[in-house]
């Protein structure tokens, strides 16, 4: 995925790895990104009408600002400590964001100065801009869809996992399966041209893309995610973290998708 921004006209181009959608918007009213399922394109599904839409959508991350988003909470008790929370989070996200801005910068100028790169230079940075840009993203939903104090679902996101998976124990299950198989991450993705939801694993940052699909639920399950606090125990990691969605976040991202 690559974002092209131009401060100076104060419009964000955005582009689809491989089907480019192009569309001009102000940074101020600027939606959310969303990801397909388990890495993560960059999408902007619908410009809502409503303010209050526009307010939950407005997306603030590093590919906008440059800048790290600040870790919600220092640790959230029983589950993650923050010496598993610092490092994962300065060195993981920051080091994808700092890796997705050098990448971003040294492709702009060769397009803005003229110069060429050879054939291999040019894919690697290509390849490594749409890695760190997804890492980026997907860290940015994993860590802000965690909760210190726990929610409940809004009965009408209950209400689509239900009619999808049978029953909130049946997505749970389902949902964490999907992360045991995983070698990296694991997504409850809302698809805006069936309106189904999907469980989606993914093993790197840029594969298993459900294109049009828009990310509801993330879980990191690279071992850099939980080695600290749970050794090599991924399953006692995943459990815990159900206990831990925080669903306010969940219901927000949820009634943007129609």
């Amino acid at each position: 995925m690559s974002a092209s921004l131009n401060d100076s006209h104060n419009v964000t181009t955005l582009k689809l790895i491989g089907n480019p959608i192009l569309t001009n918007i102000t940074r101020r009213k600027l939606l959310s990104a969303s990801l397909s399922a388990s890495a993560g394109a960059l999408l902007l599904p619908h410009i809502a009408s409503a303010k209050t839409k526009q307010e939950n959508l407005l997306y603030n991350g590093g590919l906008l600002t440059g800048l790290s988003k600040p870790l919600p909470y220092k640790s959230i008790p029983g589950f993650l400590s923050a010496e598993q929370l610092t490092p994962h989070h300065d060195a993981h996200y920051g080091g994808a964001l700092r890796g997705y801005l050098a990448a971003e910068a040294t492709l702009q100028s060769s397009i803005h100065d003229g110069t060429s790169l050879n054939a291999d230079a040019y894919g690697a940075l290509q390849r490594a801009r749409v890695n760190k840009a997804d890492s980026v993203l997907l860290h940015e939903l994993y860590f802000d869809g965690m909760t210190t104090t726990p929610h409940s679902p809004t009965a009408e996101i209950t209400a689509a996992i239900k009619k999808r998976f049978g029953s909130m124990d049946k997505w749970m299950a389902d949902f964490q399966a999907c992360a045991k198989s995983s070698s990296g991450w694991a997504t409850l993705a809302y698809h805006q041209l069936n309106g189904k939801l999907f469980n989606i694993p993914s093993d790197k940052h840029a594969t298993g893309i459900l294109w049009m699909a828009s990310p509801l639920i993330i879980i990191d399950v690279y071992e850099h995610a939980y080695y600290t606090d749970y050794k090599n125990n991924k399953t006692q990691y995943i459990e815990k973290y159900m206990h831990h969605i925080d669903w306010e976040i969940i219901n927000r991202r949820f009634k943007t998708t129609g």
